[in-house]
């Protein structure tokens, strides 16, 4: 199957290969080529050049009603340097290509019309979020292992939220994430058991930075009133209301995994509010904010600020508030490159959730 594969398994190190280390991996399998999933669909509202080639830079496209047009098939993307003090890496090796082709740094990215693979850092120095999970940054590697392929990043901006990466939302926020007493306490729990309750690993549904941060695509379908993400991943979905209603009080309807999201329009900025999410108190695999298990409570809420910069560049920014977990709210920023003309491929977690009994944890 071509495309992305979320596993968790046992890999060497690099340093010591004896040595065991229980970490998520992406591995790419690309025994079939992408025709072979779906056929090619030429889509006229491609803008392009003069040569056929995509314009990525091509204003934003606009719903009837003149708002930003989120619709497409979305792949996570490097949006430059980090922030911090060098407490992580950048938000992946690129993460530009949803991983389709899988013919490595740049092939991937090149058959798909993408912009050229940007050089990557050097494998474990730490610029480049090599550690393993249990470690305390960066998102481009883990254990020596490539994530994902290498795209050229988007501008970096200085004066935005720090870039969050693949396993520590909070790696290029200054200080690290804020957490309580209770939280870091059950993050260590996690990491203590190599987070091995994380929800990709057990075929559960996955918290929304966790979501953003995965290298498989996912596709925003917008009407007037409702936007649907649809993630490849785990085959998450997520339902945005954007007809006019309110947040209903915390606590008042039943808790979901993906909990309760409304939408409203400041300016061009779809800013989505959700709360009444299960978080840490309702299982193991529960309210988790990141890879390295940072948790989130029941009382968390979470404030997402969507903006389509143009054609090829989606941005969000989300905001964490959970009194529970951190001592004060905190803002990170995720950076999407768009697919065009490609399709989410099926993806099911059927594994029964028997991978701890396969690796022998249980």
């Amino acid at each position: 199957m071509d495309g992305w594969l979320t596993t968790f398994g046992t890999i060497s190190s690099e340093s010591n290969p004896t040595v065991k280390l229980l970490i998520p991996a992406l591995v790419v399998a690309c025994s079939v080529s992408l025709a072979a999933q779906w056929p090619k669909f030429p889509d006229p509202r491609v803008p392009r050049d003069e040569k056929g080639s995509v314009r990525w830079d091509a204003p934003t496209p606009r719903t009837a009603d003149g708002k930003p047009d989120f619709s497409g098939l979305w792949s996570r993307a490097n949006s430059g340097p980090p922030r911090g003090q060098g407490r992580g890496g950048r938000q992946g090796q690129g993460g530009g290509q949803a991983g389709r082709g899988a013919q490595g740094a740049g092939g991937a990215a090149a058959n798909a019309g993408q912009p050229p693979a940007a050089a990557a850092p050097t494998p474990g120095s730490g610029g480049d979020g090599s550690g393993p999970a249990a470690g305390g940054g960066g998102g481009g590697r883990g254990g020596g292992v490539a994530l994902e392929p290498g795209t050229a990043p988007f501008p970096y901006d200085p004066k935005g939220p720090p870039v969050a990466t693949f396993f520590e939302a909070g790696a290029n926020l200054e200080g690290g994430l804020p957490y309580t007493p209770w939280a870091a306490d059950l993050r260590k729990q996690r990491l203590a058991i190599q987070a091995r309750d994380n929800p990709d690993a057990m075929c559960m549904p996955m918290g929304f930075l966790q979501f953003h941060q995965q290298p498989q695509p996912r596709k925003i379908i917008q009407t007037p009133g409702l936007i649907i993400i649809e993630y490849e991943a785990n085959y998450g979905i997520r339902h945005i209301y954007t007809d006019g209603r309110t947040l209903p009080p915390q606590g008042d309807p039943q808790p979901w995994w993906y909990g309760y999201s409304v939408g409203r329009w400041e300016g061009d900025d779809l800013v989505v509010d959700t709360n009444n999410l299960r978080g840490a108190e309702d299982g193991p695999s529960d309210g988790w904010l990141d890879v390295n298990g940072s948790p989130y409570s029941n009382q968390a809420t979470f404030t997402e600020r969507f903006r389509r910069l143009s054609y090829g560049q989606l941005q969000v920014d989300m905001t964490v508030a959970d009194p529970k977990s951190y001592t004060k709210p905190f803002t990170v920023r995720v950076d999407f490159r768009v697919v065009p003309e490609q399709e989410l491929i099926e993806f099911v977690c059927n594994e029964n959730q028997q991978f701890r009994r396969r690796i022998k944890i249980d």
